[in-house]
């Protein structure tokens, strides 16, 4: 249904590049997305020239000084071939997946000293820490006086990103209030306290990224010259620009911190770039002292942390406990802050850390030179460590406020499922509206917001929903409202609704039956972020991440006017994809200085629709 005055290009053909995903469960595996989404270094201008002038497209280019550069896109095989062979390029790799370490739960900035170290006013001041995660929610009462500048290598895209390096996950804003939350005698409180946080957004809210944008954001931070870059994140393969961008940071003054992977338990398993000389690799600990069970180990560990149900800030102003390598990282981040802002350089801070490190009685292939002790590295008496719980002035741990979480939806059919979910704090609020909200993957326009129950107490609640449509994928999440106005969210899941089959009875041996169930696997496909936008004028990008069971899928691009959805435009002329891969299209004769929503789209032969996430983009005024 494309209007009269619009205009189309199709840039692009099928071509088989895999999605460069980021996912932020512990332990998975992480390699080579895909035969031609590659990353080219280069020794030269003539061999940056060159990689560019054989890119089918170019994602970025970085630029590590008298090492050389790097031109990272999308490549065809010979092409990549070639450059291996040009004298002007150093070397030619697929852009590795990487992933952020984090599992699902502040204590550990007591046990680890920092305490003692602020009432020495050793806070931090002065110091400017990178976190290259989510993003960071700069409105967090426990973070927002701590915020400085961003960068977005991918932009925060949700109703309440406040910038393009907002934090639209959680991951990256916990890490960041373990590293330097604020002391407001509320909330939490960070291993420093007074250091500059920068929020580096590598990665999107559905924990998406790549091993250029990580090189990307670490040549950033290191050009600001920022002090400390850390990093929860990693994937299982080396990777050299990422190498080229820690050596560059690191010969600029920076102290790159990284988690050492939750590949637990194992033997010689620390998860790139933790792996390199140049990063600090952090392992992480129990309340127990004890080797944390989820903790990747190997030689390269050099410090341990706490990493175990770790209280932090949160998005929405909220705080959750998350376990993970990833919170046993900013341990050490923030107590790098705070040695660099007492004038320490990056080699002095972390052979101090060395030092001065305890030793809890592990391997030294799971604690390195031992526990992080803060209080030690600034020469703070254990003594001054204002632990003890009867005093009322410090408690062991601050107050949780309303918080919820979303479970895995059940009893899913044709046009129904069950949605769980469970009220686990109530904060001050003495009851909460509890319930969920749920819609179409792709069309958030369409939510609905159901309330489940009332609850004087935390614990489980669930809601049926009906009248869904078949073969369509739902994204859902558990809400609550407190009646002191406190409200949560949890984080968001998904589910299928099977098709219209009829009866199924699971008896094998029906004979009329057959024995795999009659419910296709759907398509996956997400929606890119839109390029070159002109006053009239934008490329639109998507991938078919997965055909599902499909033989062949139609990609095409529904957007439309924001709030006027009923000038909905979509893609005439489409092609068929037999395989996943990106795909693009060239939309003209928009209306200049104009906010547009976006969605990739895939449809089946048989009309099942797949959809993407809604973007945004604006043309600019005449």
């Amino acid at each position: 249904m494309a209007s009269g005055n619009i205009s189309r290009r199709r840039l692009l053909r099928t071509v088989g590049v895999g999605a460069v995903g980021v996912g932020l469960a512990a332990g998975q595996a992480s390699g080579r997305v895909d035969g031609e989404r590659y990353v080219v270094g280069t020794a030269a201008r003539r061999g940056a020239l060159a990689a560019k002038h054989n890119a089918q497209n170019v994602d970025r280019e970085i630029d590590f000084g008298e090492e050389g550069g790097a031109v990272a896109g999308q490549f065809s095989d010979s092409d990549a071939r070639a450059l291996e062979a040009d004298p002007n390029v150093r070397y030619v790799e697929p852009d590795y997946e990487v992933q952020a370490f984090a599992e699902s739960e502040p204590w550990g900035v007591d046990r680890v000293g920092a305490l003692a170290a602020h009432a020495k006013g050793a806070t931090g001041g002065g110091a400017h820490i990178a976190i290259l995660d989510t993003g960071i929610d700069a409105d967090h009462p426990d973070l927002r006086a701590n915020v400085g500048e961003g960068y977005a290598v991918e932009e925060c895209d949700g109703p309440d990103c406040t910038s393009d390096w907002d934090d639209d996950h959680s991951h990256g804003t916990h890490c960041a209030g373990i590293a330097d939350a604020v002391d407001n005698s509320r909330g939490v409180v960070g291993v420093s306290t007074g250091a500059t946080l920068h929020s580096v957004k590598v990665l999107t809210g559905e924990g998406s990224g790549s091993a250029s944008g990580v090189a990307e954001g670490i040549t950033w931070a290191a050009d600001q010259g920022h002090d400390v870059i850390s990093m929860s994140l990693g994937g299982d393969s080396s990777s050299s620009v990422i190498r080229d961008a820690v050596q560059y940071a690191w010969e600029k003054g920076a102290v790159i911190v990284a988690a050492a992977g939750n590949s637990g338990p194992c033997v010689d398993c620390v998860r790139y770039p933790a792996k390199y000389p140049e990063v600090i690799a952090v392992s992480a600990t129990d309340d127990d002292d004890g080797l944390a069970g989820f903790s990747s180990v190997g030689e390269e560990v050099e410090l341990a942390a706490p990493g175990s149900d770790v209280l932090s800030t949160v998005v929405g102003g909220a705080y959750r406990r998350y376990s993970g390598t990833s919170m046993a990282t900013p341990h050490v981040a923030g107590a790098v802050g705070v040695l660099m802002g007492n004038g320490l350089s990056n080699s002095e801070a972390r052979q101090r850390l060395r030092d001065t490190a305890e030793d809890v009685g592990l391997r030294d292939t799971q604690q390195g030179y031992g526990l992080l002790d803060v209080a030690k590295a600034v020469g703070a008496d254990d003594g001054d460590r204002p632990d003890d719980p009867d005093e009322p002035d410090e408690p062991d741990e601050p107050p949780q406020g309303l918080s919820v979480t979303t479970g895995e939806a059940t009893a899913v059919t044709e046009e129904g499922a069950t949605l769980p979910g469970e009220l686990t704090s109530l904060g001050s609020a003495s009851e909460a509206a509890v319930g969920f909200e749920y819609w179409p993957q792709g069309d958030e326009d369409s939510k609905e917001t159901v309330k489940a129950d009332q609850l004087d107490e935390p614990g489980p609640f669930s809601l049926d929903v009906d009248g869904l449509e078949a073969n369509v994928t739902y994204v859902f999440n558990a809400a609550a409202v407190g009646d002191d106005d406190s409200q949560d969210r949890g984080e968001a899941r998904t589910f299928t609704t099977g098709g219209d089959g009829g009866d199924q009875p699971d008896d094998p041996d029906d004979p009329d039956e057959p024995d795999e169930p009659n419910d296709p696997r759907a398509p996956t496909v997400v929606t890119g972020e839109a390029r070159d936008i002109d006053d009239n004028s934008v490329d639109l990008y998507g991938e078919l991440t997965d055909l599902g069971d499909a033989e062949a899928v139609e990609p095409v691009f529904v957007f439309w006017e924001k709030g006027n959805r009923s000038r909905t435009e979509d893609e005439d002329d489409a092609f068929d994809m037999e395989r996943p891969g990106p795909f693009d299209e060239t939309v003209m004769g928009l209306e200049p200085d104009t906010t547009y929503v976006y969605v990739a789209r895939c449809v089946t032969e048989d009309g099942r629709v797949a959809e993407g996430e809604p973007r945004e983009f604006t043309t600019r005024a005449d």
